[in-house]
């Protein structure tokens, strides 16, 4: 059953996760986060699906990170290592989902959002739509195994510059280093670049998309605990640091007086 801020809805052989916080800019929440989880894991064992889309709604974000009025309830190291496994639990569910997964990027994906874009397999973008590891303008790291996906995307030495960096890429950029796959082009909708990239993939059987999909999981996770250990290690410190505080306090006071 659909949860609230979330559209789950099947396509013939396509099955599609829609954020639906159009008016919060898609941010996630802890609850959201578990239930795009459950989402993945309750339809796993659907043999029929060739693949899945994950998107969000509205034309401004895919996802704009954490939700900072439910995040900031977290108090103490302990706690945020516990949000984060939690996190990481979730966003492994698309990880692990044994049909691929596209990211349609109907626009900006940034800190967690850019974490969630990079936890599915493929990533098409709107010609708008921009992605950012920008963690570290609320003082914090990446915390749901983005910055483990994003090392093994484009590099250790590129995905340090973008995280150290907090860079913001246009498509054209992120395209180039291989960050997204694909991008709407002239006035090519989102719609119309998601149909036109995943047509190949509409033509294959779904066992074989299942045995494709079989093998990148089994290189993607190659190793992946102890990264995802070192990940978790850090963030809890740091999101318990006052440097953190003082951030997200200046972000809500400034959304509080617009």
């Amino acid at each position: 059953m659909p949860q609230q801020g979330l559209k789950i809805t099947r396509l013939g052989d396509v099955l599609t996760v829609k954020i639906d916080r159009a008016e919060k800019r898609n941010a996630l929440s802890r609850q959201l986060l578990a239930d795009i989880g459950a989402a993945f894991r309750e339809n796993a064992g659907d043999a029929s699906i060739k693949f899945a889309i994950l998107t969000g709604a509205g034309g401004k974000s895919f996802a704009a990170g954490g939700d900072l009025r439910d995040l900031s309830s977290i108090q103490g190291a302990e706690a945020a290592e516990t949000m984060a496994r939690d996190a990481k639990h979730a966003l492994q569910a698309i990880r692990d989902f044994p049909a691929p997964v596209i990211a349609g990027l109907n626009g900006d994906a940034l800190g967690g959002g850019a974490e969630l874009a990079v936890a599915c397999d493929m990533r098409v973008a709107a010609s708008h739509a921009r992605i950012g590891f920008i963690q570290g303008r609320l003082a914090i790291s990446s915390a749901w195994g983005g910055g483990v996906d994003l090392m093994r995307l484009v590099g250790p030495s590129r995905a340090l510059r973008l995280l150290a960096r907090s860079e913001m890429m246009d498509t054209q950029n992120a395209r180039a280093i291989g960050l997204i796959d694909d991008a709407a082009v002239d006035t090519e909708t989102l719609e119309q670049a998601l149909d036109r990239f995943c047509e190949p993939m509409r033509r294959q059987a779904p066992q074989v998309m299942r045995a494709f999909k079989a093998l990148s999981i089994e290189g993607r996770n190659s190793g992946r605990r102890a990264l995802d250990d070192i990940e978790t290690s850090q963030f809890g410190g740091i999101w318990a640091h006052p440097d953190h505080d003082a951030a997200v306090k200046a972000i809500l006071n400034k959304t509080n007086r617009t």
